[in-house]
């Protein structure tokens, strides 16, 4: 039963703690609650709705737009959409509370949420392509650079009614690219941690922009360029990693199930042609049916071998951009302006880049001193800097790194930072490290946020004081020269 099996994989205690890590990594990053919250309630009023918060995180909505009942009926959702709703929820163990009406769950599939998004994209999707300035708070180079979103599909060899392939999967990326051609992944929601420009700011920075040549360059076609050497390479493989075993073994159950009933029907031919010429036919079934029914057999054996062929025939569609943004660096918009490193205890966004790596050794060092996997995922921009396997419990461990000098009043985590740190809480550490020279004190603090960041805020300054109490280890280390 195990070899006919088609879910029947063997998987090792490798295959085991790989598939586990990827969980923990999606997440991380999950949309439900905070990132869907987010967005929806921002949306959704700015479509014209109301609502109130009752208890924490459950709301009551006073009024749904029309614009966004009736969108149910053009997308055409299965559950209409109500005028009001008692409770809403994007929490799921908050549904149900007791003494409190029960809330509707809106989650991705939720006729609320999926009317709003149609309606909203509808409407703006055109800005999306117009493009934006947005300014990064927080990176201490200087260098502007542009934001990219784009989409990448895989398809396979079925065709569509339509003609076209089938997409078996769509992903959508961020890149950046700086002035020269540079181009980077951006991580999985960069722009949560930017801030719209103000209307001054872009008056007087319109003519820096206009300077800038670069921007008059066919920037696109680099970032395509990119996308097929990377990111459409890397989603390829991930899809087509375990689909080739798929297929074969079903290849190999749908070959040896018909053809056992194809030479069962042929036999059953020739027997039955024997009868009929020996005078002696079968009232309920002749030869000929009995071969029409072998070659029908037949005939579905190639239809479905071929489609089997077909579906292992994977390929990248070309990528598609959907749109992009000018990033400006607060140094670009002022240069002038050094309060916010030196709030935090540095002379220069050079010195603040110096203390941060000596904080990444001495938290590898640490990780090694533990025997735990570690490995640097800094450059990947996706809300924590290193990714740490656990050798007790062969656990995740996601650790965004602080480097701040001995007498560092704040330190500053981004919008991203907070939302992942909220989605693993057991997992997620956010460890500081007070540099002084050779010598940094290490706290590793652990469930430091209570609540997401609201719509607007891209970053929060928090005393260092104050999340030192929430410190759950604590090591001195002296780095070696």
């Amino acid at each position: 039963m195990q070899e006919r099996s088609l879910h029947a994989i063997t998987l090792t205690k490798s295959n085991v703690q790989e598939i586990k890590e990827e969980m923990d990594r999606a997440t991380a990053r999950k949309l439900q609650p905070h990132f869907i919250a987010d967005f929806f309630l921002t949306a959704f009023k700015s479509l014209g709705g109301s609502f109130t918060e009752k208890e924490k995180g459950r709301y009551q909505v006073l009024h749904v737009p029309a614009s966004i009942r009736n969108r149910d009926r053009i997308i055409g959702t299965r559950e209409p959409i109500l005028r009001s709703y008692e409770r809403i929820t994007f929490h799921k163990e908050l549904v149900s509370v007791q003494g409190k009406p029960l809330a509707a769950f809106v989650c991705p599939g939720h006729p609320l949420l999926d009317a709003t998004i149609d309606l909203l994209l509808e409407n703006q999707i055109g800005l999306l392509k117009q493009g934006s300035v947005l300014i990064d708070e927080l990176n201490p180079d200087s260098k502007p650079r542009i934001l990219f979103y784009l989409e990448n599909s895989i398809q396979d060899a079925k065709r569509l009614p339509d003609g076209g392939r089938r997409t078996v999967s769509r992903e959508v990326h961020f890149v950046e690219m700086d002035e020269t051609g540079s181009v980077t992944q951006a991580g999985y929601a960069p722009y949560l941690d930017y801030r719209p420009v103000a209307e001054d700011e872009l008056n007087k920075l319109l003519p820096k922009i206009s300077e800038m040549q670069w921007l008059k360059q066919n920037v696109e076609d680099k970032i395509k360029s990119f996308a097929i050497t990377t990111i459409a390479k890397n989603h390829l493989e991930r899809i087509n990693k375990g689909r080739e075993f798929l297929i074969e073994k079903t290849r190999k159950a749908v070959m040896e199930r018909l053809t056992s009933e194809i030479k069962y029907w042929d036999h059953r031919a020739r027997d039955l042609r024997l009868q009929e010429e020996a005078g002696r036919p079968n009232a309920k079934l002749n030869s000929n049916e009995a071969r029409k029914r072998a070659d029908d057999l037949q005939a579905r054996l190639q239809k479905r071998m071929q489609e089997l062929d077909e579906e292992g025939q994977l390929s990248p569609k070309p990528p598609v951009v959907i749109g992009g943004v000018l990033v400006l660096p607060a140094r670009f918009v002022n240069k002038d302006k050094e309060e916010d490193f030196k709030l935090q205890g540095f002379v220069s966004p050079e010195e603040k880049a110096k203390v941060e790596q000596a904080a990444m050794k001495a938290v590898f060092t640490i990780e090694e001193e533990l025997a735990n996997s570690a490995r640097d995922r800094s450059g990947e921009k996706i809300g924590y800097d290193i990714e740490s396997v656990d050798s007790q419990t062969g656990d995740l461990r996601f650790i965004e790194v602080k480097g701040r000098k001995k007498d560092a009043l704040t330190v500053t985590i981004t919008k991203n930072e907070i939302i992942e740190a909220l989605n693993l809480p057991d997992q997620f550490f956010l460890a500081i490290g007070f540099v002084d020279g050779k010598h940094v004190d290490v706290h590793y603090v652990q469930n430091a946020f209570r609540y997401e960041p609201d719509f607007g805020v891209t970053s929060i300054n928090f005393n260092t004081r104050d999340l030192l109490t929430k410190a759950v280890f604590h090591k001195k280390i002296i780095l070696e020269e």
